[in-house]
C-alpha cells in the first residue's frame, strides 16, 4: 500500500500535514475529508517523486528544496525505544506490520515516521523485514539488519528485539557517560580560550600604553606576555588560518589508510585514557558478538559485523585476524592473545567459553565486567579532570595577573624610594 506525505487545512483553517498510507490518491483524499482535514498537496514517500495538489496537477513550488529535511537524523535513542515498542507489540502476538503502523502513528521524527512507513510498505510488497529495513542504513546499521534477518529465520522476531533494545539501551548509556566526562574538560577548554583572546586583544594593550607611559625596564613574564599580546594582534587571523588548515588536515590524515592505524594505535598507548579506549572497545566487542551468537547470526558473520563497529583500527584488525584464524579452524582466543591488544582475562575467558560450549555467556559476563569498570574509570576521569582543568586555569590567570602587578609594584617601590 502506497504511503503519502500531504499537506492540508482543517476546518478550523489550521495548516496540518503528516503521513498516511493508502490504496490511491482518492483514497488518501477521502480519507482526510472524513477526518475533517482538506487536502492541498500530496507526494507518494518515493525517491523522485513529484509533489501534486490535490486535483493530481504538479504543485507550485515542488522543485524548492526543504532545508529542514537536511538536518532531519535518527537518533540512537529514538530506535532503542522503537525497538523496544516493537518487542512488547510482537510478542503479544501483534503481526510485524500491524505493530510498525502502530508505531509509526505515534512518532514526532518526521524522518523515521517515513522510513518506518518506506518498511511497512515494502514487508506489505512480499519483502522481508531485514531487506526493507536494510534499504535504510542510517536507521538501520548492519549489526541491526543481520540480527532481525536471524530472528526472522529462527522465528524468534521478538527475542531478537527484546536484544536489540537491551544492546542500543547499553551503547546510549555508555555514550553519554562518555561525553559527560568530556563535557566539562571540552567547555573549560573553550571559555580558557576565549578568556585568554579577550585578555590579549583588549586589555593587555591598555596595559601596554600604562607601562610605556611610566617608562623603565619590565620584569621578563611581563615582556613575553606584551610580546605574545602584539603577536597575537598582528597575526590572529593568520592563527586562525593555520589552525583551520592544520584540523582540517588532521581529520584528513585520522581517516586515511595510512594515518588511522598510526593514529589509533598511539590513542591505545596514552596515558589514563589509553585504557579507557581499550576498555570501551573490548565490551564492544564481547557485548555485540555475545548478541549476534545468541541471536543465531554465525559466528564468521558475527566477527565481521563486529570488526566494522569497532571504533579503533587496530582492534579490529586483530578481530579480522581471528575471524581468520575462525575460518581456518582455530580457536579465537589465539590471535586475540597473540596480539597483546585484550587483556588476559578476556582472553582466557573466551577460551574456557570455546571449550565448554559457553561462547555467549562467557562474552556477556566480559561485557558486563567491563562496563562496570568503564563507568568506573569514567567516573574516575571526570573526578581527576574537574581540579586538573582549574588548576591549569588558574596557573594562567596567575601568570597574566604577576606579568601585570609585579612592573607596578616595582614602580612604586622606586616612586617611594625618590620621594
Amino acid at each position: 500500500m502506497p504511503v503519502y506525505e500531504y499537506r492540508g487545512l482543517t476546518t478550523a483553517g489550521k495548516a496540518t500535514n503528516g503521513l498516511l498510507d493508502a490504496d490511491s490518491p482518492r483514497a488518501l483524499k477521502d480519507r482526510l475529508r472524513r477526518e475533517g482535514v482538506f487536502l492541498s498537496e500530496y507526494v507518494e514517500t518515493k525517491q523522485g517523486s513529484t509533489r501534486r495538489g490535490a486535483g493530481g496537477k504538479k504543485a507550485k513550488g515542488s522543485r524548492e528544496v526543504s532545508f529542514g529535511k537536511l538536518f532531519e537524523k535518527v537518533k540512537i535513542l529514538e530506535v532503542s525505544e522503537v525497538t523496544r515498542q516493537l518487542a512488547t507489540l510482537v510478542r503479544a502476538g501483534i503481526p510485524v506490520v500491524d505493530s510498525i503502523g502502530a508505531i509509526s502513528e505515534q512518532l514526532e521524527n518526521p524522518l523515521f515516521k517515513r522510513v518506518l512507513s518506506e518498511v511497512r510498505r515494502a514487508v506489505n510488497e512480499g519483502s522481508s523485514l531485514a531487506n526493507a529495513m536494510k534499504k535504510h542504513p542510517k536507521v538501520f546499521s548492519t549489526l541491526y539488519v543481520n540480527m532481525v534477518a536471524a530472528g526472522e529465520q529462527s522465528g524468534t522476531l521478538d527475542i531478537v528485539f527484546e536484544r536489540l533494545a537491551d544492546f542500543t539501551e547499553g551503547q546510549v548509556r555508555l555514550r553519554s557517560k562518555l561525553m559527560g566526562a568530556m563535557m566539562y574538560p571540552c567547555i573549560m577548554i573553550g571559555l580558557g580560550f576565549v578568556i585568554v583572546a579577550m585578555m590579549m586583544l583588549f586589555v593587555v594593550p591598555q596595559i601596554q600604553e600604562l607601562f610605556d607611559q611610566m617608562g623603565g625596564e619590565l620584569p621578563l613574564i611581563t615582556r613575553i606576555l606584551i610580546g605574545a599580546s602584539e603577536f597575537f594582534q598582528s597575526y590572529w587571523w593568520l592563527m586562525g588560518i593555520g589552525m583551520a588548515v592544520f584540523i582540517w588536515w588532521f581529520n584528513k590524515w585520522r581517516v586515511s589508510e595510512k594515518g588511522k592505524p598510526k593514529f589509533d594505535a598511539w590513542l591505545l598507548r596514552v596515558p589514563i585514557f589509553g585504557p579507557l579506549i581499550r576498555m570501551v572497545n573490548v565490551t564492544r566487542f564481547a557485548r555485540t558478538l555475545s548478541t549476534l551468537l545468541e541471536s543465531g547470526v554465525p559466528i564468521l558473520n558475527a566477527l565481521s559485523i563486529v570488526r566494522s563497529i569497532m571504533g579503533n583500527q587496530v582492534i579490529a584488525d586483530v578481530i579480522e585476524e581471528a575471524r581468520e584464524a575462525v575460518k581456518e579452524g582455530h580457536s579465537i582466543a589465539e590471535p586475540l592473545k597473540r596480539s597483546g591488544q585484550f587483556p588476559p582475562m578476556v582472553v582466557h575467558m573466551i577460551a574456557v567459553g570455546e571449550k565448554s560450549g559457553e561462547l555467549e555467556t562467557m562474552l556477556t559476563n566480559v561485557a558486563e565486567s567491563y562496563e562496570m569498570q568503564v563507568e568506573s574509570k569514567v567516573t574516575q576521569l571526570t573526578s581527576i579532570l574537574e581540579p586538573l582543568m582549574i588548576v591549569v586555569m588558574g596557573v594562567g590567570v596567575a601568570f597574566m595577573v604577576f606579568a601585570i602587578i609585579m612592573p607596578m609594584l616595582e614602580m612604586n617601590k622606586l616612586a617611594a624610594g625618590g620621594g
